[in-house]
């Protein structure tokens, strides 16, 4: 994971204009050589969470297909209470890009949230195959 270069803004709420999509904690097994969360395994959890949404236009089997963005903004700690929020970017005939923001709440400062990742995704819907097919768009 990157050095902050800045002290990170501590949130009292989280974002209400996205939808929570995944909620996990970091173990011990989790860490790099720094005791800091590998952010391969954040890089991980952050594709699961940013494919919750895609499924329901997908509607079947789907892909990755690009990480248009990753930031690492803050380091991630064992402990951590980690929310992952997703949004939807843009829609395409086979695809569906999606924002995802990581929020870490400390074990030791319950109800304050600081921003530890953002990234943006795109996932396409296949067939049998593996070809690109079209998504639909969600009932609701």
């Amino acid at each position: 994971m990157t050095t902050p270069t800045a002290a990170p803004a501590v949130l009292k709420s989280l974002p209400a204009d996205m939808e929570l999509v995944l909620k996990v904690i970091p173990m011990p097994a989790d860490t790099n050589g720094n005791g800091d969360i590998f952010g391969g395994w954040v890089m991980a959890q952050v594709d699961l969470a940013g494919s919750v949404i895609p499924a329901r236009y997908a509607q079947g089997r789907m892909a990755t297909v690009a990480v248009n963005e990753f930031i690492f903004k803050q380091p991630v700690r064992v402990g951590d209470l980690l929310s992952f929020y997703a949004a939807v970017t843009r829609v395409g005939r086979t695809s569906v890009t999606v924002k995802v923001e990581v929020f870490a709440e400390r074990i030791r400062q319950q109800g304050e949230y600081v921003k530890v990742t953002e990234a943006s995704l795109t996932y396409v819907a296949i067939d049998e195959n593996g070809r690109p097919r079209p998504v639909v768009t969600p009932k609701g």
